[in-house]
């Protein structure tokens, strides 16, 4: 492409979609993320970055999500989705940061920079897929989107309002048609149907019923399920709250996050005792689960134990066709120890432990014939090599008649997992399936093992880049004396278990403690807090310890 061609992309800027705020801003695991009036020529240069992409992919499709999932509604974001519907190339987040970055002076000059660097064949087809969550700045940021693949001559897609996960595994659908049909009614056909498939050979009993109740975080997610609710039949009786009426605000006081770090009910629901709840976030890629007992205490089961309950009942059906795969899980530190305990010395299964990120978890999950990754905070998926389908595929045609049953229920049980990334309703479905194959209710899921407790604190400083971790973010090397300190202080209590990290995002530095007591996980916690409030330049009150 001549730079005379790239003319129109300062127009477009200048016209339409000028560079009005000096704040800095960078690409994370989330993309891009603040508050939506300073986006919009950020979301613009994505879409350069996203017609770029898909040039240098030979012209395969790449997707941009308008959405900033469990944020409150003034917030929004942005990030690009690569061919096969994972999270953007990490050597590209350094790039797109730099285009958001630059004055609109100079945006036709670095883009033409950029175009070089990458190598990439302008000549070339570029398809761009886009999807808004339901946030009402979302329709112009997703305009804006439309713009910057239009300005360097490629072609857009849009998909209206989706969840995340459906805009990627309509991504990966559009570069590989053995995947799925890249559209939303092909996801349900996929997902769901692969649901309807595998319930209809699997009887409800024991514990287990089939209602259950949702939040929907006033977002995407919920207005899907209702969607789906009506092909449902019996096999799955959707009690949906926090649509979105009402007035009900997106994530707020709802939705997984809020549900997860309050360790509170969400508003809007109404509650029986012992009743299941799925909490949704706003963009429907996290989920976490929940019960009130008959004293109105909430009992939470997260993303450690949606990971635990779907190795644990893949394992029983690998056992069961005869398959010899390589299963393992994969968390953070911040997964409750008793969770990691519970999978390596009851299920046997390897855990492999990474940094904080879902493209850390994702990529560690590639390298297990079956990878099972989630974060607590609810995100996570199943992965499946090639070796693991092939294999499955052929016990359910040759096996044993018992081996072929088992080897049915397991392809079906990969067919309605998203494989691409973290999704809150293929997850609500895998979930259901593996209760109601065991015939258990939210009780007997919590029984399988009791969690530490534990408190997250953060502390602000003066420059978080003075804290630098190994070992997956559990062991802390700068600044001096701070991992000897939180190990003196671990000690003293028993199951105690402590790490600290920089914050992605903000000038704060995260503490995470666990130990037998949630008073001891409390004092814990806020000694580590002030060693790094004295060793890592803390600003502001010092963190008082609890009486």
């Amino acid at each position: 492409m001549p730079p005379s061609s790239l003319r129109v992309v300062y127009a477009f800027a200048r016209e339409m979609h000028p560079k009005t705020s000096e704040v800095f801003i960078q690409y994370g695991t989330a993309g891009f993320r603040t508050k939506a009036n300073l986006l919009e020529h950020v979301v613009y240069r994505m879409g350069l970055l996203a017609v770029i992409r898909s040039r240098v992919k030979n012209g395969r499709t790449i997707g941009i999500m308008i959405t900033a999932s469990h944020n409150l509604e003034p917030d929004n974001g942005v990030k690009l989705i690569d061919p096969d519907g994972e999270m953007l190339e990490q050597s590209w987040e350094e790039i797109a940061t730099r285009l958001a970055n630059v004055s609109d002076n100079d945006l036709e000059s670095t883009t033409e920079q950029i175009i070089k660097e990458v190598n990439a064949d302008m000549a070339l087809k570029a398809s761009v897929f886009i999807g808004m969550d339901t946030r009402y700045t979302s329709p112009r940021l997703a305009a804006a989107a439309v713009h910057g693949v239009i300005a360097l001559k490629g072609t857009p897609k849009e998909f209206g309002i989706v969840t995340t996960p459906i805009l990627h595994y309509c991504v990966r659908c559009r570069n590989d048609n053995t995947y799925g049909t890249p559209t939303e009614e092909g996801y349900y056909e996929k997902i769901v149907g692969a649901f309807k498939n595998i319930r209809e050979k699997l009887p409800v009993g024991g514990e287990y019923t089939t209602t259950l109740y949702v939040d929907g975080a006033n977002g995407v997610g919920g207005k899907k399920l209702n969607i789906i609710k009506k092909s449902l039949g019996d096999e799955l009786d959707l009690v949906l709250y926090n649509l979105g009426g009402n007035g009900g605000k997106l994530n707020l006081n709802c939705g997984a996050d809020f549900v997860k770090v309050s360790q509170q009910a969400p508003v809007g629901v109404e509650h029986k005792p012992w009743q299941r709840v799925a909490s949704l976030d706003g963009d429907g890629d996290r989920i976490v689960y929940y019960y009130l007992d008959d004293k109105e205490k909430m009992h939470l089961l997260d993303g450690d134990r949606i990971a635990t309950l779907l190795a644990s009942y893949i394992t029983q059906l690998l056992s069961a066709c005869g398959a010899q795969l390589r299963l393992g899980l994969v968390q953070t530190a911040y997964a409750n120890g008793a969770s990691t305990q519970y999978i390596t010395q009851q299920l046997k299964v390897p855990v492999t432990c990474v940094k904080t990120g879902v493209k850390h978890l994702h990529h560690a999950a590639q390298a297990y014939d079956i990878g099972v990754y989630f974060e607590a905070n609810g995100h996570g998926t199943v992965l499946y090599s090639e070796n693991a389908k092939n294999t499955i595929k052929k016990i359910a045609e040759e096996g044993e008649v018992e081996q072929r049953k088992s080897a049915g229920l397991l392809l079906q049980y990969i067919e309605m997992t998203n494989e691409t990334v973290g999704d809150a309703l293929s997850d609500l479905f895998l979930v259901e399936t593996a209760l109601c194959a065991r015939g258990q209710g939210a009780r007997q899921w919590m029984q399988a093992y009791t969690d530490l407790p534990c408190r997250q604190l953060k502390v602000t400083v003066q420059d978080r880049n003075a804290i630098s971790t190994t070992d997956a973010e559990r062991v802390c090397t700068s600044p001096e004396g701070l991992q000897t300190r939180i190990e003196e202080l671990v000690s003293g209590y028993s199951s105690g278990r402590a790490f600290v990290r920089p914050s992605g995002t903000e000038d704060v530095v995260r503490v995470y403690a666990e130990a037998d007591t949630q008073q001891s996980a409390d004092k814990l916690s806020a000694e580590v807090a002030q060693a790094v409030f004295d060793l890592a330049g803390g600003v502001g009150s010092r963190p008082e310890l609890p009486a």
